[in-house]
């Protein structure tokens, strides 16, 4: 009985909740709406408030109320999870009102809506570059805001986002190898690019392993005239991996293909033996 009592009172509240809803949406008064789009993002239903500030925003044109309203929906919006629109909303508020009372906050909340919407390494990053762009611009024109230093990390953290995007690209080529050509260029080229475009991500070491091993299997594969330039390329990579990484987790992995190297190199044994000491050091 208890049950069907707060039943009954539900549908009740909820129906009359609707009702009151309904009622403004047909109201002519755009001063009521407006009042009440705010109790509504209030109680966080933000849906509501969209729908009335959007449907008054016209009436208020060129008017003080306008930059609230419309700095209102571009909030509405963003606690709704629509970050695309949020976006939108906030850009047009600053560029509008370029002083406005909210301008610092809608130039942090354009960013981070897009950082949210930032999808996976493996799908489009479109979102993850606007947001980039957009907390570039934020660090430039409020180097001193409380929201810098938050900013600039997720600034990192996207820059390793899109890196890893590349990584995915170099291991997938490599994985190839020989498949229907030559792809072990392919992941060179894209390893080498990527560690231009972002030398300071906590991929370059992995990075920087692709590379030696992108070198040993083409020299390994090459024909016989190629296979001494391709081997010493293969060093150089080796060199390169040992500078940038002097306690690199690969360093046993490099070991193998520098020796290989030097035996098809023709270089003598005692060299080689110097060296596997040091690697097991």
């Amino acid at each position: 009985m208890k049950i069907k009592i707060l039943l009954v009172c539900s549908l009740a509240f909820l129906l009359g909740s609707c009702g009151e809803y309904n009622k403004i949406l047909k109201h002519k008064d755009p001063e009521v709406k407006y009042a009440y789009a705010k109790k509504y993002f209030d109680e966080g239903k933000y849906g509501r408030t969209i729908t009335l500030l959007e449907d008054i925003r016209r009436s208020y044109r060129g008017t003080v109320q306008e930059q609230e309203i419309l700095f209102l929906t571009a909030q509405a919006y963003f606690y709704d999870k629509d970050y695309i629109t949020s976006t939108s909303s906030y850009r047009e508020y600053y560029t509008n009102y370029p002083r406005g009372e909210h301008i610092e906050l809608a130039r942090f909340n354009a960013a981070y809506g897009m950082y949210i919407d930032s999808p996976d390494p493996r799908f489009d990053q479109t979102s993850t570059r606007e947001a980039m762009a957009l907390f570039t611009e934020f660090i430039e024109i409020y180097p001193q805001s409380e929201k810098t230093p938050e900013a600039q990390n997720l600034l990192f953290e996207m820059q390793d986002k899109l890196a890893y995007k590349e990584l995915l690209s170099v291991r997938l080529y490599y994985d190839l190898g020989l498949y229907m050509g030559n792809n072990y260029e392919a992941s060179i080229i894209t390893a080498e690019e990527a560690l231009k475009l972002y030398s300071l991500t906590k991929y370059a070491e992995d990075f920087q392993i692709y590379l030696v091993r992108n070198r040993y299997q083409l020299a390994k594969y090459s024909l016989d005239e190629k296979k001494p330039v391709r081997y010493r390329e293969l060093l150089d990579e080796y060199y390169n991996y040992k500078n940038m990484f002097p306690l690199g987790k690969y360093l046993n992995e490099t070991a193998r293909y520098y020796n290989e190297a030097l035996i098809e190199l023709g270089e003598e044994v005692d060299q080689l033996k110097d060296e596997v000491v040091r690697e097991g050091a």
